[in-house]
């Protein structure tokens, strides 16, 4: 009782900043615009955003269905199950009119159908350790440490050792090297490793309009490098985050960083910048063309 504190090597003064945490969309959203940035975390009250986009509206449907799949028996994984929960979840919001959502919900049935009977989903031995399964963990060495966080798609169990999986929708049939550039997988691995106590180095992408699977297999370098990059872009943030909440000039922390993306951006209106850079676009116009689509 009563001992001094500095003796004891203990810093009663030193203020401890916590680890700065990344999930994939906060820190792309800070790459690729800071202005975006801001708006999307920051500001308050948050600004209204834009209308909804087809192609994410179908991406969505689909990852709903999958996952009401994996909550039935494995037995009753099968492709008419499949295409009954995406009717069940199917929106229309952002489509051009009814007989276009109805052309890409069929179409979107179809590739539910052969991808649920191409992977065998109704195995009863290839359960998932997890789907849409939210984690949050310390990754990283050193002073390089940070939280990876996010939504995982899916996380299958394959010789002892766990596989992150994510779904795609989109026009691109993904590659092995998107795999491997995937920051989001990367982060995503590294949590799963840390939070279910097993190793976790392949990652896949699922494109689910034509059952490509890309994949990349992770080692401490590929780890490292992608974690590296993280832990910047994440204190790069926090560091103009802060210095906003003491008064900066928001503009001037957080400036518009135009691109082709800004056609699509949800706060484009509050932008002009970015309205300068890009035109507008209809809702559908980023929409993969099914059988059948005019």
């Amino acid at each position: 009782m009563g001992a001094d504190t500095g003796q004891l090597g203990f810093d009663l003064g030193v203020d401890v900043r916590p680890l700065p945490r990344a999930t994939p969309a906060r820190l792309a959203n800070w790459e690729s615009c800071p202005r975006r940035f801001r708006m999307a975390y920051l500001d308050r009250p948050a600004p209204t955003r834009g209308g909804a986009w087809a192609h994410h509206t179908l991406g969505a449907v689909v990852h709903l269905a999958l996952r009401a799949l994996f909550d039935l028996p494995a037995r009753a994984r099968t492709p008419d199950a499949a295409q009954a929960l995406l009717d069940r979840n199917w929106s229309a919001e952002g489509y051009r009119d009814r007989a276009q959502s109805d052309r890409y919900r069929a179409a979107a049935r179809g590739w539910l159908a052969a991808y649920t009977a191409d992977h065998e989903l109704d195995d009863p031995t290839a359960a998932p350790a997890g789907v849409e399964r939210w984690v949050s963990e310390t990754v990283g060495t050193g002073e390089r440490r940070l939280v990876a966080e996010g939504r995982v798609d899916r996380i299958d169990t394959r010789g002892g050792e766990a596989v992150v999986v994510d779904y795609k929708t989109g026009r691109h049939v993904p590659t092995d090297d998107d795999a491997r550039d995937s920051r989001a997988l990367a982060l995503y691995a590294a949590a799963t490793g840390a939070a279910l106590h097993r190793p976790c180095r392949r990652v896949e992408l699922h494109h689910v309009p034509t059952g490509h699977v890309a994949v990349f297999e992770h080692d401490a370098a590929t780890f490292g490098a992608h974690l590296d990059r993280a832990h910047t872009l994440a204190t790069e943030a926090d560091d103009a985050a802060e210095a906003l909440a003491g008064g900066g000039d928001p503009d001037a922390l957080f400036p518009p960083r135009t691109s082709p993306g800004c056609t699509t951006c949800d706060v484009r209106r509050h932008c002009p910048e970015g309205r300068a850079a890009a035109p507008a676009a209809q809702p559908w116009a980023f929409l993969r063309d099914p059988p059948g689509a005019s």
